[in-house]
């Protein structure tokens, strides 16, 4: 990157010390003109001025103008205004009154000049204030129509495919990219054509900006990164503006990637704002369309974009030959969790019985970002302990960190509430075990995490899965519902710890009946449609397209699935009732249970105090 001139940067700071004692100058001026001791002197009117000089109270005054000063003898000075009264003379002569006559007051030419034009400087330094601190403080005034890319130099960390892990089939995709940066004649000569555009979409943390510094380091050349955001500002036409000079940057240094992260910002649907067809975002979205349609397979230019939301993109935007190649970067698999904590953990002291295929079996539904949270937790937490290496037990502690939250030693519960949580999470867990296709119980605790859980269940699937049944389903609603069940069972009464498991179970039968087609008298059938509003970008409704019959025949059979699976869980703990008293007594006892200790439980296993079983 090129580095700044010592003599432009001692002008520049300069000019701006210059401009803020300008600013300075004009403040304490306009100040010193508002705050000056006039309100001493006492304006009097003219009849209040002769009753004064009737009465002798005045001692001297000073003629200038129309203007006429004076002193009380209580040396209180007045002013007031002089009329066209040739007898005044007179009267101050009669009354013995020190006169003093003096030419009215005259600003010179320069004051007058000065004076109008003062307004005027003040507005404009102002305004070129306002200029310098919106772009930075180190830009020329008019140089918010430049583009704000990056250019990513050799003194920048250097990051290659070996330092992302989880995503190999995007990483093939793009290898073609690289390989036709480094050798283009391989394709040229086959008739092949790149692809224009590159489209990185899928969940965040997933990787898509580490992806594309990826690229960028194995290809060895120039890169250019710039967020959507970069280009709206609140000035029309100075997104297109630089999206131009984006352009035409990129073409003088090619080949070369062009990396736009959050290109939603102002890729989204045109006609959906609310400025109409003429607002900032769709012109830079016009102008960057234009851009895009202008490549050939020659210009040697590559353009990487990154989105959470695809959905939402203008379809001009995603047609091909601007972005013809789209890459999912999705949420890794088993062997993908594996790969990503074996990146994050190089380097790291690690026990000889950590095993990272557990870890990685411990953490379905993570993305990258989360991964390398959790060895950085676990380095937290082996080094606040004062360890050398660390071990599986600062790995669980961070997976529980990472997916309920930090524990909340300081809300300490009564021994009443701490029974209610214990047989209620003892009611999730054995209604979870006991059920053929629910996942297996990982932990059970009664220690306070996050905002609001005073205790939770982790089940962890033993793989992957992408399709659940309808009896999966309503075995989840059973666990849900259990620790309800548990509560009603042992303490004749019901609490508010089940909010959030009827809110999970609720939306579940819900969604069985209106998105699945799960319900026997309803029938396979959508009911219901979405409302999208692109420009928000998210649903802000679901139009009913069904009438006032179907929906009461809707609640019903959400009503009858609730029940079921609440008849069904209850049944297993009428039947299992000593099993729940013992999860529960342990629970008090230990906060936390394994899952290996709770199948010891189930298996008649006594558990000596303070026995620590690893899974």
């Amino acid at each position: 990157m090129a580095k700044l001139n010592p003599k432009k940067l001692k002008n520049r700071n300069f000019k701006n010390a210059g401009l803020y004692l300008l600013i300075l100058i004009v403040a304490i001026s306009i100040l010193s003109s508002l705050f000056e001791p006039a309100s001493s002197i006492k304006e009097f009117s003219y009849s209040q001025f002769l009753n004064e000089v009737e009465k002798n109270n005045v001692n001297s005054v000073t003629i200038s103008g129309n203007t006429v000063t004076g002193v009380l003898n209580d040396n209180q000075k007045f002013s007031t205004y002089l009329p066209d009264d040739p007898e005044l003379m007179a009267i101050l002569r009669n009354k013995n009154i020190n006169v003093e006559a003096k030419p009215p007051v005259e600003l010179s030419w320069w004051m007058r000049i000065l004076s109008s034009l003062l307004p005027m400087v003040l507005i404009i330094g102002i305004w070129i204030f306002m200029m310098r601190q919106m772009q930075g403080g180190g830009n020329k005034v008019m140089s918010f129509g430049k583009s704000q890319a990056k250019l990513q130099g050799k003194e920048n960390p250097k990051v290659t495919f070996a330092d992302v892990a989880g995503i190999d089939e995007a990483k093939e995709e793009l290898q073609e990219v690289i390989d036709f940066l480094r050798n283009p004649a391989k394709f040229n000569q086959l008739g092949a054509k790149i692809p224009k555009g590159v489209l990185l979409y899928g969940p965040p943390g997933s990787g898509k900006t580490l992806l594309a510094r990826a690229v960028a380091g194995e290809a060895g050349v120039a890169f250019f990164s710039i967020s959507g955001s970069d280009f709206v500002e609140m000035f029309v036409g100075v997104g297109a503006s630089r999206v131009r000079d984006l352009f035409k940057q990129a073409k003088s240094n090619r080949p070369c990637i062009i990396f736009m992260d959050e290109i939603d910002a102002v890729g989204r649907h045109r006609g959906a704002g609310l400025g109409g067809g003429h607002d900032e975002r769709e012109q830079t979205l016009n102008q960057l369309l234009v851009e895009m349609d202008g490549f050939d397979q020659n210009t040697g230019v590559i353009l990487i974009a990154a989105t959470n939301r695809p959905d939402i993109l203008d379809p001009a935007l995603l047609r091909p030959g601007r972005f013809d190649r789209r890459i999912v970067v999705d949420r890794p698999d088993l062997i993908g969790r594996e790969q990503i904590l074996i990146v994050h953990a190089k380097g790291k002291p690690l026990a000889k019985e950590v095993d990272l295929k557990v870890l990685a079996r411990r953490t379905p539904g993570f993305v990258g970002s989360d991964l390398a949270n959790l060895v950085n937790e676990a380095a937290l937490l082996a080094s606040r302990k004062g360890k050398k290496l660390i071990d599986m037990e600062d790995f669980e502690a961070s997976i529980d960190r990472v997916i309920a939250g930090p524990e909340k030693k300081s809300r300490i519960m009564n021994e009443k509430e701490k029974e209610i949580v214990a047989y209620h999470e003892s009611g999730h867990a054995l209604v979870a075990k006991l059920l053929p296709n629910c996942d297996p119980v990982h932990k059970v605790s009664i220690i306070p995490r996050g905002s609001a859980a005073l205790g939770y269940t982790l089940q962890l699937p033993t793989e992957d899965r992408y399709l659940v049944s309808k009896s999966e389903l309503m075995e989840r609603l059973s666990v849900l519902l259990a620790g309800r069940v548990a509560e009603e069972l042992t303490f004749k009464d019901v609490t508010t710890g089940a909010q959030n498991d009827l809110e999970r179970a609720t939306k579940i039968a819900r969604q069985m009946v209106t998105e699945f087609g799960m319900s026997e008298t309803l029938g396979p059938m959508t009911l219901g449609r979405k409302e999208q509003q692109v420009f928000l970008g998210r649903d802000i409704a679901e139009n009913r397209n069904y009438s006032e019959e179907v929906a009461f025949q809707i609640d019903k059979e959400v009503e009858k699935i609730i029940e079921s699976a609440y008849n069904r869980a209850k049944e297993l703990l009428v039947k299992n009732k000593s099993k729940l008293k013992k999860i529960a007594k342990n629970l008090l006892e230990k906060e936390t249970l394994e899952g290996a200790e709770l199948d010891n439980l189930l298996k008649g296993v006594k558990l000596a105090s303070g026995q620590q079983v690893m899974v």
